[in-house]
């Protein structure tokens, strides 16, 4: 390749490398940070939801995902075509911008692996692992890959046509994930014990660790969305920091006033709030938007968690509550906060702009919600009526990690003293099942 000929820029391209790492380093902190807030018993099958979610969204994102997202508008603004399933017609030589395009196609797919892992923790404890694995793939490309295509893609009409804002993911990924997970707690039902037992999380320190690579990642995710190695770029990174740390101060001081203590499990689920509300917002915002968007987004949440006991559905690790209601509060307040010096042009209500791009966002929610929860919660019947997607009653009690997985994250879990010294996973299985 001539690189003097060509618009590949080798700093953007060493930028996104690193930040595709970061993005995907994120799903494996998110398997940590679930698998520290379930039981004892459904460790290993919340991780395993999460690492199996690698392999399934990249297998049917470089087979027709990344086509139908990203590629020509195909139909009056609502999917791309194929002419690159397989990508197909994509070599080293492809550029995107200044960054090349097999690089870009492989930043896009680390996204919708995380998207697809994070409704995993509205249905932890109860869901059959297998249909988990049907459900990954077909999910992805039924409504993540349509709603990528509607936000970023060529001819997108989010993009093109309604002209809603979103920088790395508020649309596509946060509200895409929540609503969905909202649909499968309807289409599961609650676990065994909801509102009956205490289910609190059994290693506060797994939590913060995956909330910690959760926040090492979302550099990543946001400032690598800048695509370059510039300006933008270093002001999406500190707004990210920026609300991350208010969302943390907000969820606190809620928990402090409302409770009495300000708790460790808030101080993570704080600043994920913070994270996921800056996501859509971090490309339009100034710092003191950012700041006011990470604040409002770790109040809000930390009310919204708990509306899953007053409305009866079991939204096990808050998905709804944090990723639903944080990508709301971010998109919705782009057109409150949105500075001309950020977008290059759209400015939101506390700029001059006007109700016109606050009315452009809510409207993009809205469809985005309508959209995601009402095709997850057909699929989710579907599932549910043919290969039946919640684990019996006698797995869920007994746990899914031994169950399913013929496994145990600790000895002295369910097992008690631990398996015998020769004993299979397997063999000592069956006998905790036919003792339960």
């Amino acid at each position: 390749m001539n690189l003097a000929a060509s618009p590949l820029d080798t700093g953007d391209t060493a930028w996104l490398l690193a930040a595709t790492a970061l993005v995907l380093l994120m799903t494996p902190g998110l398997a940590l940070f679930y698998g520290g807030m379930v039981r004892t018993k459904s460790v290993l099958n919340m991780l395993m939801m999460s690492f199996v979610s690698i392999a399934l969204v990249t297998v049917v994102w470089l087979a027709a995902g990344y086509s139908l997202a990203f590629g020509e508008d195909a139909f009056a603004g609502l999917i791309g075509g194929l002419d690159h399933a397989g990508l197909s017609g994509i070599g080293p030589d492809s550029v995107h911008g200044t960054v090349p395009t097999l690089l870009f196609a492989t930043f896009q797919l680390t996204f919708a692996v995380v998207t697809a892992a994070l409704i995993s923790g509205a249905i932890a404890d109860r869901a059959k692992f297998g249909a988990w694995l049907v459900f990954v793939p077909v999910w992805t490309l039924v409504v993540y890959v349509p709603v990528a295509h509607w936000t970023w893609g060529p001819g997108g009409w989010i993009l093109e046509r309604l002209g809603a804002l979103d920088f790395a993911g508020g649309l596509p990924v946060e509200i895409t994930s929540g609503a969905s997970g909202l649909a499968l707690c309807l289409v599961l039902g609650p676990r065994l014990g909801f509102k009956k037992e205490a289910m609190r999380p059994h290693n506060l320190p797994m939590v913060v660790l995956g909330a910690g690579l959760l926040w090492f990642g979302w550099f990543g995710f946001n400032a690598g969305s800048a695509l370059r190695a510039d300006g933008l770029a270093a002001a999406v990174f500190l707004n990210t920091l920026a609300a991350g740390c208010t969302g943390l101060l907000g969820w606190l001081f809620v928990e402090q006033r409302r409770d009495g203590h300000p708790t460790t499990l808030g101080a993570a689920s704080g600043a994920v709030a913070g994270l996921v509300a800056i996501t859509p917002s971090c490309g339009s915002v100034s710092l003191l938007g950012a700041l006011a968007v990470g604040l409002a987004a770790g109040v809000v949440c930390s009310y919204a968690v708990g509306w899953k006991f007053r409305l009866n559905y079991d939204d096990s690790l808050d998905v709804v509550g944090v990723h639903l209601v944080g990508g709301v509060i971010g998109t919705v307040l782009i057109g409150v906060f949105a500075a001309g010096s950020m977008t290059g042009g759209a400015e939101g209500l506390l700029y001059g702009g006007g109700l016109a791009q606050l009315g452009r966002q809510v409207v993009a929610v809205a469809v985005v919600a309508a959209y995601a929860f009402a095709v997850t919660y057909g699929l989710g019947r579907l599932i549910d009526a043919t290969l039946g997607f919640r684990a019996d009653e006698e797995q869920e009690h007994t746990g899914l990690d031994l169950t399913v997985h013929a496994e145990t994250a600790y000895d002295h879990g369910v097992l008690g003293h631990g398996a015998p010294v020769g004993s299979s996973p397997v063999t000592t299985a069956q006998k905790v099942k036919s003792q339960a």
